[in-house]
């Protein structure tokens, strides 16, 4: 199922974003944020199955056809929070919905415990409960940060001589993915270069982050969050199987519903993309 977007780019007071605008005009408002190393074409399959939302589906800073952070800036999920808000005034949208996949449900839910009073509806697929790491262990984090960011002048990209190359090794990463829904990143994310095609995400995404929140911290986020939420989670995703996670679902009103699929079960095929629309079509209510 394909739909025709309009490709945008949003100048933000301190930064160029790229994104894919769907639906209707007069649409409810719902940014869609995908997972770290993605892109906007994270939702090519799913937007189209969402009718009248006003869906900006954005490549976040460092990823996709988005500008790169300054020397000396980082890709924190709070800048990228920022980013999202900063969007939502370029579009004057004071209350709007969030559709995050992995990484970007984090944001998301970073976002929708900050500032309740914004956010109407929070969408999430296989994502929302933020990495955190003890309190105690704050000074190794930094010190792993700080010695990546010393070492990343002497790396260089790795350069794929072909796409199905490049395409090959998206398909292994962090979590797997269908040749297809690899290949639909990779249309967005590779760029030419001398002796073939390498990503155009910033290689400080791969950096250790400077501070991870703590399981405490983590929790009181999730807890903030005011509005509806509905959970997509895949039985092969990142979330199965972690106790912490679904002690805490137990605890919460979000609505939950466990699918078949793998990390990226709303891009793989689909079969997902429409399981996953089915259930966020009866959350958003449509008139």
């Amino acid at each position: 199922m394909t739909l025709h977007f309009e490709e945008v780019r949003l100048n933000l007071p301190h930064i160029e974003l790229a994104a894919h605008l769907y639906g209707p005009e007069d649409g409810q408002p719902v940014l869609a944020l995908h997972g770290w190393l993605d892109n906007a074409m994270s939702f090519a399959r799913l937007a189209p199955r969402l009718p009248g939302l006003r869906i900006v589906a954005l490549d976040f800073a460092g990823h996709g056809h988005s500008a790169h952070r300054p020397a000396g800036l980082g890709y924190s999920h709070w800048e990228h929070a920022f980013d999202v808000l900063q969007v939502a005034e370029q579009f004057g949208w004071q209350r709007f919905s969030l559709l995050g996949h992995s990484m970007g449900g984090i944001v998301a839910v970073l976002l929708a415990g900050a500032l309740p009073e914004r956010i109407e509806r929070l969408a999430l697929i296989d994502g929302g409960m933020p990495i955190t790491r003890e309190a105690a262990e704050a000074p190794l984090q930094l010190g792993d940060a700080l010695r990546g960011h010393l070492a990343l002048a002497g790396k260089r990209k790795p350069v794929y001589e072909s796409i199905e190359r490049a395409v090959q090794a998206r398909m292994h990463g962090v979590a797997a993915l269908s040749r297809e829904a690899a290949e639909r990143l990779a249309e967005r994310g590779l760029m030419p270069v001398p002796g073939g095609y390498t990503w155009r995400a910033d290689s400080r995404l791969r950096l250790p982050y400077a501070l991870r929140l703590d399981p405490a911290q983590a929790e009181a986020f999730v807890r903030a969050v005011r509005c509806p939420v509905s959970l997509v989670l895949a039985r092969q995703g990142l979330l199965a199987g972690r106790p912490p996670v679904a002690a805490l679902l137990k605890e919460l009103s979000f609505e939950v519903h466990e699918l078949p699929g793998g990390h990226h079960l709303h891009l793989d095929d689909e079969a997902g993309a429409q399981a996953v629309a089915d259930c966020f079509k009866a959350f958003f209510p449509v008139p």
